[in-house]
């Protein structure tokens, strides 16, 4: 008599061969980006070292000149350090911003691991260099200018990669929810970039550069060990798209599995399976939309300028919250840093929220309008009253994280996979890369913007740097009326069926606009 198999091995073989692979996709992909935005984050945990109250380490047995900033990296020591260090995460993200158009066009030509892996070595390279430079003794600004502008450039290949294989792999039953809890990857890399580079900044701060950039950069090579583009290649089901047109395939639809891959009934295998053999086929042999065609897709351009205002708020935090909570609470720069993780432990909630909520009522736009509204007077709040305790610090910093990084989450993500499997595509994979990159790209130039806005202003105190962010919010809510108003039509149309009244549209509620 055959024993019964353990518990967990049953829990094991209750999941299919495609269930393993999908989930294998979303680690792997989640660890790549984790590991991106982990890179990143130091430059903000240094800048307090790079220019440092001096007066507060006591007296310097080798300052003769009785200088109060001995303990300043030069070039920093300046009084306009501030525009300096604006100038730093300028060079990045400017760089950056240009670099994503670029990057969609490549990433819908080139093999994804290829261009990922590559990707991710040169960004563990060039942010091991800006390290390198304290151990180098090196105090030109144009030295870590270049590395910033090389980074920039490296680091467009991650979002591209990521979003369009995650796509290739999860269809729209959904893609909210999953896409929610995968983007968790900003924050998660944000958080463990702050720890590990808090952990050498008044020590030895090139370690933290050196340590996120070694650690990019062997998680390249696991991406080009074991990243798969497409289902078809280990003979995987394709995921489902959209639902319209599968009666005339002659498929009877079931419902659709959570991860969005199709789900029919046994007379329907054959149709599928022959579908699934040509689907990689057909992909191959059409090209790559164009820019000007990506644009073309209905909702492109207003979720890229939204974009543009939620990404110049949340790198504004990104950069700028831990010298904020040294000059306003007074904490050494470790401990701001790992107070600043705050944030983005509340952009894990958030990103989640907003896919839940956007899954459920089948209003992104809706769902990312009200929560950049909400979002405006607790940042109005968290400025005036956040450091009265640190009870409240803590519980504010968690909710204006959710609320400022939930819709920036929620575009970057499932609404770019949206997009980018739009049904004016008519199926055409190719165009994911350039549609996500158009969409991260312009955002890129607002968090290239609110960085050195928020240099520029805080020379007149923090409070004006929060009234540009709330009003910069409240931007980013202008650009998606029409979508919302789309939405909440929709909803009142279908309201309206149901209960026999003559209000009616013709068309179904939908994320974007026709």
């Amino acid at each position: 008599m055959r024993a019964i198999p353990a518990p967990g091995i049953r829990f094991l073989r209750s999941f299919s061969r495609d269930s393993w692979y999908r989930g294998l996709i979303l680690v792997l992909t989640f660890l790549c980006y984790t590991t991106f935005h982990l890179s990143r984050k130091p430059i903000s945990i240094v800048k307090s070292e790079l220019h440092y109250n001096c007066s507060s380490r006591g007296p310097n047995p080798h300052n003769e000149s009785n200088s109060t900033t001995w303990c300043d990296w030069k070039p920093f020591d300046q009084d306009n350090y501030k525009e300096l260090f604006g100038a730093l995460d300028n060079a990045f993200l400017v760089a950056y911003a240009i670099g994503m158009y670029i990057s969609g066009v490549f990433g819908e030509r080139l093999p994804l691991r290829y261009y990922l892996s590559g990707g991710m070595l040169l960004s563990g390279l060039f942010t091991a260099l800006f390290g390198l430079g304290y151990y180098w003794n090196i105090h030109e600004l144009w030295y870590f200018v270049l590395v910033q502008v090389l980074n920039g450039l490296a680091q467009t290949t991650g979002w591209p990669s990521v979003v369009t294989c995650v796509g290739n792999w999860f269809g729209k039953g959904k893609r909210g929810f999953i896409m929610g809890i995968w983007n968790s990857h900003t924050s998660v890399g944000n958080i463990l970039g702050s720890l590990i580079a808090g952990a050498w900044v008044s020590n030895a701060w090139g370690l933290s550069f050196i340590v996120p950039g070694i650690i990019i950069a062997s998680m390249g090579v696991i991406c080009f060990l074991f990243l798969i583009e497409y289902p078809e290649d280990v003979d995987c089901s394709p995921p489902l798209h959209h639902t319209a047109g599968l009666e005339e395939k002659g498929l009877e639809a079931g419902h659709s599995i959570s991860d969005g891959s199709l789900n029919i009934s046994s007379n329907s295998r054959e149709n599928i399976v022959d579908m699934s053999e040509g689907s990689k086929e057909s992909t191959e042999n059409r090209e790559a939309i164009s820019f000007i065609d990506a644009l073309r897709i209905p909702g492109v351009v207003e979720f890229s300028f939204c974009l543009l205002f939620a990404k110049l708020v949340s790198y504004t935090f990104l950069y700028w919250l831990p010298l904020y909570i040294v000059n306003v609470a007074h904490f050494t720069a470790k401990k701001a840093g790992d107070m600043s993780t705050l944030f983005d432990v509340g952009g894990i909630v958030g990103g989640i929220l907003a896919g839940l909520i956007s899954d459920y009522t089948g209003g992104r736009g809706t769902t990312c309008c009200t929560m950049l509204i909400l979002a405006v007077p607790m940042l109005f709040a968290y400025n005036h009253v956040g450091q009265n305790g640190l009870a409240t610090s803590i519980v504010m910093l968690i909710i204006c994280g959710a609320l400022v990084n939930g819709p920036y989450a929620l575009i970057t993500t499932a609404v770019s996979a949206d997009l980018g499997t739009h049904e004016c595509l008519q199926g055409n994979a190719k165009a994911l890369a350039t549609v996500t990159a158009i969409i991260d790209g312009t955002g890129s130039v607002g968090a290239a913007l609110g960085p050195l806005l928020a240099g520029l202003i805080s020379r007149t105190g923090w409070d004006n740097v929060f009234y540009m962010l709330m009003a910069a919010d409240l931007l980013a809510c202008l650009f998606l009326s029409r979508v919302v108003f789309k939405e909440i039509r929709g909803w009142c149309g279908s309201c309206g069926r149901k209960r026999g009244s003559c209000v009616a549209l013709t068309e179904p509620v939908v994320l974007d606009m026709k």
